[in-house]
């Protein structure tokens, strides 16, 4: 079995590194095993040692990106709920978006082959976690949109950064300015500030008080 520093965890590494940059060249349907395996400067059949198929790729993919998710989740299922759970599971949701920027910009680019795929899957189940983390028990559906709002907007902070670097050269928007690009640090700290702002609002309502006692007969 390999190690994190193994010779075999570096090839794997490698192998997801080059395809990530090929799909994101080519597109995931239009890049063959073939190609990764030129790219990588490796036979066919050594490439075959690691990864069976492009799904299997993107599957690693996702596990060695989506690893902050996995400790965020496994760290709030040992959490009651609460105001400060909530709010902690934004912030550490919020501080993996630099690392997971790759991989939302491959599935958004690549929706109509990946959305049903077992890498596509997986990475919804997880969101799909992270925003009952974050509504707790007996949500109503406001709080469970308010959940997956918050999650939302961490993740759209990095395609409107996307989109400002695409749009650089647009001399004005419609309104008749050019609006100010964000670097990647303004850009995450608007994202924990307004997934916050949003994430804000839910809140359960205080237990019941218990019934008063019924008065003593005399």
């Amino acid at each position: 079995m390999g190690t994190p520093h193994s010779p075999r965890s570096d090839t794997r590494a490698r192998i997801i590194e080059v395809s990530l940059e090929l799909f994101s060249e080519q597109g995931y349907e239009q890049t063959s095993l073939r190609e990764i395996a030129d790219r990588l400067g490796v036979t066919k059949a050594a490439l075959y040692y690691h990864f069976k198929t492009k799904d299997d790729i993107v599957l690693g993919i996702v596990e060695r990106m989506a690893a902050p998710i996995d400790e965020t989740i496994a760290w709030g299922r040992t959490q009651a709920w609460s105001p400060e759970m909530r709010d902690e599971l934004i912030r550490r949701f919020a501080d993996g978006m630099a690392e997971r920027a790759p991989l939302l910009r491959f599935f958004h680019e690549n929706q109509p082959a990946l959305r049903e795929s077992p890498a596509g899957l997986a990475f919804r189940e997880r969101i799909i976690t992270m925003m009952q983390l974050v509504h707790g028990p007996q949500a109503s559906f406001q709080d469970r949109l308010r959940a997956a709002m918050t999650l939302f907007t961490i993740h759209s902070s990095m395609f409107l950064l996307q989109q400002d670097a695409k749009d650089c050269d647009r001399p004005e928007n419609v309104w008749g300015e050019k609006p100010p690009v964000a670097d990647l640090d303004e850009a995450l700290e608007a994202a924990r500030t307004v997934a916050l702002e949003v994430g804000g609002r839910i809140t359960h309502p205080a237990p019941p008080a218990p019934p008063a006692p019924a008065p003593a007969r005399p």
